[in-house]
């Protein structure tokens, strides 16, 4: 396989081309298909997908996320509680850092980087049935692979 049909970020394979963020693009698709989907695990999809393509977040942004992973699977924190505790703190309005990753405030990555178990390919290929089990396996094989590389508490 040639480098250039792995993603830089995650590794994963780009089978026939398929990117990355086509894969993100198609669980959106499945989110808005079926509803119920984004009801349960949008919230660990956007996250495990922005975590493991850290260059999307500041990093100040990718240190949130990697907080707010941690108390959604961890924690076992829902996305509502996880809005009321820290509502000020993330407000736009308010907070000093910027969650997006750019060249004039910087992007986020990992030291050393994170071995990862599992991709956004891996939910896809698992397709629309088996989604938001396999988004839920996703988010678990994350934490495991970010403490393995010393980037979540054990």
């Amino acid at each position: 396989m040639d480098i250039a049909d792995t993603c830089p970020d995650c590794g994963a394979a780009w089978e026939g081309g398929v990117t990355c963020t086509a894969h993100f693009h198609q669980m959106l698709f499945w989110e808005a298909e079926f509803p119920a989907y984004g009801e349960q695990v949008h919230h660990l999809m956007v996250l495990c997908y922005h975590l493991q393509h850290p260059g999307l977040y500041a990093p100040d942004g990718l240190e949130n996320a990697l907080h707010l992973l941690y108390d959604f699977v961890v924690g076992g924190l829902s996305p509502a509680e996880v809005r009321r505790r820290g509502r000020q703190g993330v407000d736009s309005s308010s907070r000093a850092w910027k969650v997006t990753g750019s060249e004039a405030r910087g992007r986020g990555s990992y030291d050393p980087p994170v071995a990862w178990t599992m991709t956004a390919a891996d939910v896809v290929a698992g397709g629309p049935d088996a989604y938001c089990d396999s988004v839920r396996r996703w988010a678990d094989s994350m934490v495991e692979s970010l403490r393995a590389g010393g980037h979540l508490p054990v």
